[in-house]
């Protein structure tokens, strides 16, 4: 039965004798050493509630760190909107379009970077990796509370694009090799929930740090930067302790649960581990990635769009600077609750697409309500559904493309061009609340109509073809049945997700 279950995850009709998956394991752990056994008993059969066991073993390692971790990236690169009100823009003489700007410059390295810093993780293990680049961006976020002029601002803001590029596509492509890709939607809804309660979290530090403006001679805005950057090196040296790499050398894992988790990761079925150039062509040609880039950037827009700006917006409806510093923690509480409903469902019924699709109409909704001339509380209502629909949608968008990739290179390049590529939609959205647009940002809001616009035109069309292909596959899989063909192991490993008798996730 766990055999079965595992074929069923990974879209694959056949297992393997066992002897044979043995030797799978030591081929592994020889070209993958980072300090594990050099060789494992044969998977065991677990009952449910062991496989169970295991995975919360799991899930309490890895979770708790790594969500701790986002939390503060996306509290770093986004604390800059609650400095805005804490005397950014004044001090900094930010006029014009100054502080989108500078807001822009972090999302250039940010994309530019991401590729690169995937191909890298495994070569610098992720227990060293993901640390070691949060305490840097750490130190950068805190040098960001003691510059001086707009010119400084702005290289702090490409240093911390740079060092925060490798974090979450590493993180998510880390993830895709602990958990089956019908159990990761949860995982990585958990880990992004880290941006959502940093989003809340924000809001309620800004305003209990804007009571030290003065001290040391520096506004709020500068103890903002400097005691959330202390915070993330200090998260970064603690990830340094816990933080392990792969699940074949796992060291809190006994070694029969670590050969049993070989059966369910996903480099088991149909996967290369030795990198090739092969594998980065197949990803730069791989028609549903550049499908998918626009998908990723029709909610990322939203994302980028009301996370720095939102202490504005709010501010904009005529509430004061301290009521909307605290007015922006009731929307990403909201949100973070409709991310972890929407994660569970999705990977309960092993559908990724329509819990995308009611994120977009959720933000639909919601910029439609902010575009619109309504009372100040419809408007700050229409927040909740702007923030909710976005945050919520993001974790399908990326486990999507993560399911239907196979072979760990190719995987690991395709999610870095996804994410870093799309992210260039966060530079546009960065420049699209405008000071002169002030206090309805009509412009803007419906500039995110556009990015969920397309959304709507991309999700179908994916749908539509991964239906049609996969309707292709059942046909040649039951005629190679009946020809006798039969595919030998190393060919389905180097055809990865084109292999017969793999599977889309729709």
């Amino acid at each position: 039965m766990a055999e079965q279950r595992a074929a069923s995850e990974h879209g694959s009709i056949e297992k393997r004798p066992s002897s044979e998956r043995v030797e799978d394991v030591s081929e592994k752990t020889s070209r993958l050493d980072f300090g594990g056994d050099s060789s494992l008993p044969p998977p065991p059969t677990l009952t449910p509630e062991e496989e169970a066991r295991v995975w919360r073993k799991v899930d309490m390692k890895l979770m708790p760190i790594l969500t701790l971790m986002y939390l503060a990236s996306f509290l770093d690169r986004g604390n800059i909107g609650n400095a805005k009100l804490q005397g950014l823009t004044d001090q900094l003489h930010l006029t014009g379009n100054k502080y989108n700007i500078a807001l822009t410059m972090f999302f250039i390295p940010y994309c530019l970077f991401e590729c690169p810093a995937n191909l890298v993780l495994k070569k610098f293990r992720p227990s060293r990796w993901l640390p070691g680049i949060t305490v840097v961006w750490g130190v950068i976020m805190a040098t960001m509370g003691l510059v001086k002029n707009y010119p400084q601002l702005v290289g702090v803001r490409i240093a911390l694009g740079v060092t925060e590029a490798g974090l979450f596509p590493g993180v998510v492509y880390y993830l895709s090799m602990w958990y089956p890709r019908h159990m990761l939607q949860f995982r990585v809804g958990l880990f992004y929930g880290g941006a959502t309660v940093a989003g809340a979290f924000s809001g309620l530090l800004a305003f209990a740090i804007s009571f030290m403006s003065g001290t040391d001679g520096k506004l709020g805005w500068s103890w903002i930067f400097i005691i959330e950057g202390c915070a993330t090196i200090a998260v970064g040296i603690l990830a340094a302790f816990v933080l392990v790499d792969f699940p074949i050398t796992a060291k809190f894992l006994t070694p029969e649960e670590r050969a049993f988790h070989t059966e369910y990761d996903n480099s088991s079925v149909g996967e290369e581990e030795h990198f090739e150039m092969r594998h980065l062509i197949a990803a730069l040609t791989d028609w549903q990635i550049w499908l998918h880039i626009l998908i990723y950037m029709s909610i990322i827009g939203p994302v980028y769009g009301i996370s720095p700006f939102l202490p504005s917006i709010i501010n904009g409806f005529g509430f004061g600077t301290a009521e909307s510093q605290l007015l922006t923690v009731p929307p990403y509480i909201f949100a973070t609750i409709v991310l972890v409903v929407f994660a569970v469902w999705s990977d309960r019924i092993k559908k990724r697409s329509p819990f995308i699709l009611a994120g977009l109409s959720i933000c639909a909704i919601g910029f439609a309500i902010n575009v619109s001339n309504v009372s100040v509380g419809v408007k700050y209502f229409g927040t909740f559904f702007c923030v909710a629909g976005s945050y919520a949608a993001f974790p399908g968008i990326v486990c999507w493309l993560g399911n239907n990739l196979a072979g760990q290179y190719k995987r690991g390049v395709g999610m870095a061009l996804h994410i870093g590529i799309g992210n260039f939609s966060g530079a546009i959205a960065s420049n699209i609340y405008r000071s002169q647009d002030a206090p309805r940002y009509v412009l803007g809001h419906a500039l995110e109509l556009m990015f969920v616009g397309i959304g709507f035109v991309t999700v179908p069309l994916a749908i539509f073809i991964y239906t049609r292909i996969n309707k292709k596959r059942d046909a040649l899989e039951a005629e190679m049945r009946e020809k006798g063909i039969k595919l030998s192991d190393d060919e389905i490993r180097r055809m990865g997700d084109r292999a017969p008798d793999f599977r889309y996730t729709l």
